[in-house]
């Protein structure tokens, strides 16, 4: 019998003597110790009642535990469902009662308040908390090392990942066991990976970015990974001369240049620095090569597609772009009214198709048919171009396109002159009500530290650079954007804290 993602990710750790998960305090744990604690979770999930097809679904901290439990539910047959440590009971009611999982796993402390969800919804609750306790890890320890992985095939279901719901209801996006693994086996191709990298690997596991890039890549290379629960800047530094890589979003970068320990010598030793999840400021990848002289490789996924284009290895890595389509991924940049393909150098919707893209939405077959072409393209809300070079450039979401006076306005050309401003760290520019042209544009500007922006001197910048309708009504300055926990801008929350400033 064969099982796609567990033979290529996990059957490889048999007899595996070498590292490959290394714990915050220094304790390591071999390849073959790793998969004893995956067929352990798999003998517990199995006798939890959880059957192939069943769904499990996890809100705990990050462990090898928590790790060796995704490793199970693929043996088992079963759909992983990680869901993030931030939400709340009413939030993680809405997925399980849409996802109906066969296991509910918690940390101890949401027991109490989860109970009433699991109950609702016929989930049978365990917990697991980041120290690998709790009742899931006992079940564990009584369960036998040895488990014979459930026949699945490439076209079965291995995970459900929900979007955030910004705009409605999230959705689950369905993910088969050739989708993960060919978008694993791809990255390690195109990123160099190999037993011998080992990953500093301080992303959170209920991600795509943790999970499906950090994590399936180093189990399908061979390699190990410093497993720290999340960003520490003194794990982080400690940790840094013993890696070759890492894989962070642009938090991760602007923390690390803001330390003083963090030097080119610290450095010496990587090969590789990554960033995704939400966009890299030009200023940063500058920074960081006069730092290191390192340059950030930036490349673009999303959760229903894993990663689809990404800067080169070998080559120009070039700030402000996502680089080229991977090997085996068609982009194309369509018209979003008329789903027509559109010449280079224009401006529309991304579309992308490859063995990457999801299978549908859980339950929610008109968003599938809505959003999955019959031809196989994946219509992603994401607005960008390809230049002249074939690097593909991310303009912004389609909903963050603001519609002002009949005129279309892309943010992400206001904020590239924004955030050249001096005084300026970042910015976002949203759409809000206008009376008179249906929707003004605004700036939002983040203050670097220590300087205070001069508005009017911004003001006579971009009323020479940008024609009058894309000129902002006015801007404001914050003291830090919202973002959620991938470091993404919330601007949908931009937009719902400045929406009444133009409606009298």
């Amino acid at each position: 019998m064969t099982n796609v993602l567990f033979d290529a990710l996990f059957s490889p750790l048999a007899g595996r003597s070498t590292d490959f998960l290394i714990r915050p305090d220094g304790t390591r744990l071999s390849g073959s110790d790793f998969l004893a604690m995956v067929h352990q979770a798999a003998n517990a999930l199995v006798a939890s009642g959880v059957q192939p097809g069943d769904r499990v679904a996890v809100q705990i901290g990050k462990s090898p535990m928590a790790l060796a439990v995704y490793g199970a539910a693929v043996a088992a047959g079963a759909i992983f469902l990680p869901l993030n440590t931030a939400y709340t009971a009413d939030e993680i009611d809405y997925f399980v009662g849409n996802a109906t999982p066969r296991v509910l796993l918690c940390d101890a402390a949401k027991a109490d308040s989860l109970a009433p969800v699991a109950n609702r919804h016929g989930a049978k609750l365990l917990t697991l908390n980041e120290d690998e306790t709790g009742s899931f890890a006992e079940l564990c320890a009584s369960q036998p090392s040895a488990f014979t992985a459930v026949s699945r095939s490439g076209s079965d279901l291995a995970a459900f990942l929900y979007t955030s719901g910004t705009t409605g209801r999230s959705k689950g996006a369905m993910l088969s066991h050739s989708n993960l693994l060919s978008n694993a086996q791809t990255l390690a191709r195109e990123w160099r990976f190999s037993e011998n990298d080992v990953l500093l690997h301080a992303l959170p596991i209920f991600h795509t970015h943790g999970l499906f890039v950090a994590s399936n890549m180093m189990l399908l290379s061979g390699g190990s990974m410093i497993f720290l629960p999340g960003l520490n800047m003194d794990a982080m530094i400690r940790w840094m001369p013993e890696a070759t890589s890492m894989m962070g979003v642009p938090t991760f970068y602007t923390r690390l240049l803001a330390d003083p320990r963090f030097t080119k010598e610290l450095t010496a030793h990587m090969r590789l620095f990554i960033s995704g999840s939400a966009p890299l400021l030009a200023e940063t990848h500058v920074e960081f090569e006069a730092r290191t002289g390192h340059r950030i490789l930036e490349r673009y996924g999303m959760t229903e597609t894993n990663m689809n284009t990404s800067n080169p290895y070998e080559g120009e890595r070039r700030a402000g772009t996502v680089g080229f389509p991977l090997p085996g991924v068609e982009v194309i940049i369509s018209d979003p009214n008329t789903g027509n393909s559109l010449p280079q150098g224009e401006v529309g919707m991304i579309e992308v198709r490859g063995p990457n893209v999801f299978q549908g939405y859980w339950q929610m077959p008109e968003k599938t048919k809505e959003e999955l072409r019959k031809n196989g393209f994946f219509i992603t809300g994401d607005l960008g171009m390809i230049d002249a070079d074939g690097y593909v450039h991310i303009v912004g979401r389609q909903k963050d396109l603001i519609i002002t006076g009949g005129y279309n306005v892309y943010p992400k050309e206001i904020e590239l002159i924004l955030d050249e401003q001096p005084g300026v760290l970042e910015s976002a520019v949203v759409g809000v009500p206008h009376a008179d042209f249906g929707e003004a544009v605004l700036g939002v500007l983040v203050a670097q530290k220590g300087a205070t922006p001069d508005i009017s001197a911004i003001d006579a910048v971009l009323r020479t650079r940008l024609a009058r309708f894309k000129q902002p009504k006015a801007l404001v300055v914050v003291d830090e954007l919202p973002r959620n926990t991938m470091g993404k801008v919330q601007k949908n929350e931009l937009r719902r804290q400045f929406g009444e400033r133009f409606k009298s």
